[in-house]
């Protein structure tokens, strides 16, 4: 006879006891997700006007953010399971949970029946070179979520700043939200004080010593990680735009001149970034101009040395075929006059040359 399968014991299982497994499964997956929120938010808050703000659970996020006040919800990192999860007791609508499921690349912004999201790609110095996240921010009636990948830099200060001034919370997360822009704008010129300060080294060692194959490789490295700055900052000029423009349920009439700053400030950072790379640029060309002037320096060197060499070769080439009837031979101060004859015009020709500067 043969044992009984899992299906078979599962069948013959009584119904309480297979709806206490099912019990058991949802506790169990419901202290995994709460393991991960804690894990993955940074900070969960709800900032209650006259009310000193406090930290709101996984279970609470549908409540908190249906009633009055501001509820920030920041996650990092966050697993697809949590995000789903968050998504659902926010009442996010099915394709927004898909868009934040995932990291992007670029920025962009979408609207949806009651929230709008902005996508903004975060530039962070790594390791001397420009490292690149993401940072999604929910806009929504009530409540802010941002969700953070690969970024490291906190928005703590933001956060505390929410907290000590009241005056937030009556602007709603529009505002939040334009502020958080403009942090990230910090961010951005934080990132561009030290890539300026990689291509003020570049030209300092151009005029130095002029570039080198290692040097060469160093300034496209830095021309790349610029253009890959620009690729990613200058769509958000675009996106702030919008948001300051186009009538959205979200944004406010007054939050709208904020994000018209935060455009005006990014496209300066835009175009401070095109300045460093068009002076890369000319770097490397008058490095190019300047290897050429050498090449060309030292072809008329060869050339000048060349000629004047040629004299004293070309006479004794003539006087070494050892022809018997040649009329200088017999002649007792013929080798003095043909040195000096050499002489005077190898001199001759280096004084030429020395004057038009090819020597």
């Amino acid at each position: 006879m043969n044992p009984p399968t899992p299906a078979d014991e599962a069948a013959a299982r009584p119904p309480s006891d297979a709806g206490a497994a099912a019990a058991d499964a949802a506790d169990t997956a419901g202290a995994r997700l709460e393991a991960a929120f804690r894990h993955a938010a940074v900070a969960s808050t709800l900032y209650l006007p006259g009310q000193p703000d406090r930290d709101v659970g996984l279970a609470e996020l549908g409540t908190a953010a249906a009633g009055s006040g501001l509820l920030w919800v920041g996650l990092k990192e966050p697993d697809e399971a949590l995000v789903r999860d968050v998504g659902r007791r926010l009442g996010l609508p099915g394709r927004a949970i898909e868009e934040i499921i995932s990291p992007h690349r670029r920025p962009k912004i979408i609207e949806y029946d009651q929230l709008t999201l902005v996508v903004v790609v975060t530039v962070e110095i790594v390791q001397d070179r420009p490292g690149f996240g993401d940072t999604q921010l929910l806009i929504g009636p009530g409540y802010l979520l941002t969700i953070r990948r690969h970024a490291e830099g906190s928005y703590r200060e933001l956060r505390n700043q929410l907290a000590e001034s009241p005056e937030f919370l009556s602007r709603g997360s529009d505002y939040v939200a334009s502020t958080l822009l403009d942090l990230l704008a910090d961010r951005y010129v934080e990132a561009l004080d030290h890539m300026e300060g990689r291509v003020e080294n570049v030209e300092h060692q151009f005029l130095l010593r002029g570039f080198r194959e290692m040097d060469i490789r160093r300034l496209y490295r830095l021309r790349r990680d610029l253009l890959r700055m620009q690729t990613a900052i200058a769509p958000l000029v675009e996106i702030c735009r919008r948001l300051a423009r186009v009538d959205m349920r979200n944004i406010g009439s007054d939050s709208r001149a904020y994000f018209n700053e935060v455009a005006d400030r990014i496209q300066r950072i835009v175009e401070s970034i095109a300045g460093l790379r068009e002076a890369l640029a000319f770097a490397f060309e008058a490095s190019m101009m300047i290897s050429q002037m050498q090449q060309t320096d030292i072809t008329r060197k060869l050339a000048a040395w060349a000629a004047i060499l040629a004299v004293p070769t070309a006479v004794a080439g003539i006087y070494g075929m050892n022809f018997n009837h040649m009329p200088e031979l017999g002649w007792t101060y013929g080798y003095p006059a043909m040195l000096a004859g050499t002489g005077a015009v190898c001199g001759l020709l280096y004084w030429k040359f020395r004057r038009i500067k090819w020597l």
